[in-house]
């Protein structure tokens, strides 16, 4: 059954319509992901679907006065109190509802003859209205939706994390047990347990969702329907984000094709009407109508967007250990966030850092990189490091600034990997075009405003990069672009984030946070799922009585190591001196091929050049030989 009917919205901001004449139903049960670019107008439908504006023009149609509930992307900074008040104001109507039913019921036992039938009516109209909204059990459904999303309803909503202050707002958009659920990115700047959490619990909802999201692995565990929106049109497909993928692909090759041969036969029939005066006398006049129909068609195509064309300014290379750290661990307010982390961060490595939010994820990044300073424990760096920091609160932008001028450091050219670009040619790479980048980037979206860091990011040579959530408002898109650019990344990266699909397909191992331990394992999300440990399972009281409960030791495996000869040892205790001495020496001879007067004397030149590949060579036979003999 149709729960709304659209027919022929359009609906406009600026130029290109945003909706151009567009239908789209929604079926009972159903489980529609609306996705596409940032600014292709999935928040803007999904608010006309639930009758928060309207369209240019068109029509929508709701089946039988349907309940609706909505769950912004942003948390209101208006609201405080109790959650259990913050959640019933979702049904405040009932419940003023419900008092009044009681006061009326008081007064009329009180009232004279002359008052009573006013009141009887008044009575009657309240019970109507309440059993008409399921109101008798209202205090039980917000108990009900607060235990399903594990909430405490005496707690104050002002003292609550992010993560759990979203997750009153979803539960005040779900109390009111609406028809249809509409849902604004709803894992946006969660952790993963959460929305793990979230994703079991809509699966298994048993009304009809709407919601806009860009995390891949929520889409395609939730939805059993693709809406996607591009260049003002709609394009449905049944399924989950994987049939999508497929059918997507399809799609786009067969509108390549038609559109190649169209534009062959427009191009044929262009050919033909410039011909010779003796053509143009004989010249069929139906011909000449249908070539401007088609001229007229092929104006009004809507070229499908380029993706953006990210590229990081590589930094010189770095020495092999980027940092060997040994038992090292870090106290807050004299509570450890972790403890004893031992391990080698190489040259290329790709770590994922794993773990709920508030954990100390942030804290771990910046004892790495050296700016915090480990309450315990050693850290040795490497040489020729070239630090990027993407941080997690975006603050490195000025509001009152444009884009360009945030950018640009006194110049309108930037240099990327030793060439100079123009600074409006280079940000058209991350899709802002001339006129939207001298726009200030208080104004921008959530996701533009991130393309904007990494664009200001990626102007600096770096070598080892460090992303705290990168893929928060990304569209998916241009996620998956920046995916394939750290996949072929030739540094370093440490890479917070919650999208489990980003740490599959970059992470080469995971720094994980787990039951009060940071463990280290091989690969990325699912690599992290099948090695961990096994839950410890309580037993019952049961089983309990009848024996001692065991202790629960996690049994490591670990490599029996071959002892060293006298000499290896004088050879180990040698190498970390030597390895500097020649990081050192690579240092002032890469100086020296800097200075262009060297060049002046091409032998000179070739010679220097040829030392330090020797020298670098020799470093990565040292670095193999510390390392082998360290392990």
């Amino acid at each position: 059954m149709a729960l709304i009917s659209a027919r022929k919205l359009k609906h406009s901001f600026g130029l290109a319509p945003l909706l151009d004449n567009v239908d789209i139903t929604i079926e009972t049960k159903e489980k529609v992901a609306f996705i596409g670019r940032n600014g292709a107008g999935k928040s803007t439908l999904m608010r006309m679907l639930a009758g928060q504006i309207q369209p240019d023009e068109g029509e929508i149609t709701w089946h039988n006065d349907i309940t609706t509930g909505y769950f912004e992307q942003e948390i209101p900074d208006q609201i405080s109190g109790r959650v259990f008040d913050v959640v019933s104001l979702a049904i405040k109507p009932v419940l003023d509802a419900l008092e009044r039913y009681q006061l009326v019921g008081v007064e009329m036992a009180e009232a004279n003859l002359q008052q009573l039938a006013t009141l009887e009516k008044e009575f009657d109209s309240l019970q109507s209205y309440i059993e008409q909204h399921d109101g008798w059990d209202a205090d039980y459904q917000i108990e009900q939706v607060l235990t399903t999303l594990g909430l405490d309803g005496e707690a104050s909503f002002d003292a609550l994390s992010g993560g759990k202050k979203r997750r009153v707002m979803l539960a005040k958009a779900m109390v009111k047990k609406p028809d249809i659920l509409f849902l604004d990115e709803p894992t946006n700047h969660l952790d993963v347990a959460s929305i793990e959490f979230l994703e079991n619990l809509f699966a298994n909802y048993d009304g009809t969702l709407i919601f806009v999201s860009h995390d891949r692995t929520f889409i395609n565990k939730v939805a059993n329907r693709i809406v996607e929106i591009d260049r003002g049109q709609l394009f449905s497909f049944p399924g989950n984000y994987q049939t999508y993928q497929k059918r997507k692909a399809d799609m786009l090759a067969a509108e390549q094709s038609e559109n190649k041969l169209f534009d062959k036969k427009l191009a044929d029939e262009e050919v033909w009407i410039r011909q010779g005066i003796k053509a143009r006398r004989t010249r069929n006049e139906g011909r000449v109508r249908a070539l401007e129909k088609m001229r007229a068609e092929r104006a009004q195509r809507r070229s499908q967007q380029k993706n953006a064309n990210i590229n990081i300014s590589q930094g010189e290379r770095s020495s092999k250990i980027i940092a060997q750290t040994r038992k090292i661990g870090l106290q807050f307010d004299g509570k450890p966030l972790f403890t004893d982390l031992t391990t080698t961060i190489v040259r290329g490595d790709k770590i994922g850092i794993i773990g709920p939010n508030g954990v100390g994820k942030s804290s771990l990044i910046k004892v790495l990189l050296g700016a915090i300073e480990p309450t315990e424990g050693s850290i040795k760096y490497g040489m020729n490091l070239e630090i990027g920091y993407l941080d997690q609160l975006r603050d490195t932008l000025q509001d009152n600034l444009s884009i360009i001028d945030n950018i640009r450091e006194g110049s309108d050219f930037v240099n990327i990997n030793g060439k100079p670009r123009h600074i409006m040619s280079y940000m058209q790479d991350f899709l802002f075009s001339p006129e939207r980048i001298r726009t200030p980037v208080g104004t921008l979206s959530g996701g533009e405003r991130n393309r904007v860091l990494l664009a200001k990011l990626f102007t600096k040579p770096i070598n080892v990069l460090v992303m705290d959530e990168p893929t928060n408002d990304l569209d998916i898109e241009t996620l998956e672009v920046l995916e394939d650019l750290l996949v072929n990344y030739d540094g370093t990266l440490l890479l917070i984030s919650h999208d489990r699909a980003f740490l599959d397909n970059i992470a080469t191992s995971t720094l994980v946070f787990e039951n009060g331990d940071l463990n280290e394992y091989v690969g990325g999300y699912q690599d992290w799922l099948r090695q961990r440990p096994e839950p410890v399972v309580s037993e019952t009281k049961s089983t309990k009585s009848k024996k001692k409960p065991e202790k629960v030791v996690e049994v490591k495996q670990v490599p029996v190591k071959a002892k060293l000869s006298y000499e290896e040892q004088r050879e180990l205790g040698k190498l970390p001196n030597q390895i500097e001495k020649l990081e050192v020496k690579i240092s002032k001879v890469s100086e020296q091929l800097q200075d262009v007067t060297l060049y002046d004397d091409p032998i000179k030149a070739a010679t220097v050049s040829d030392e330090l590949k020797k020298l670098q060579q020799e470093l990565e036979a040292k670095m193999d030989r510390w390392m082998e003999l360290e392990s």
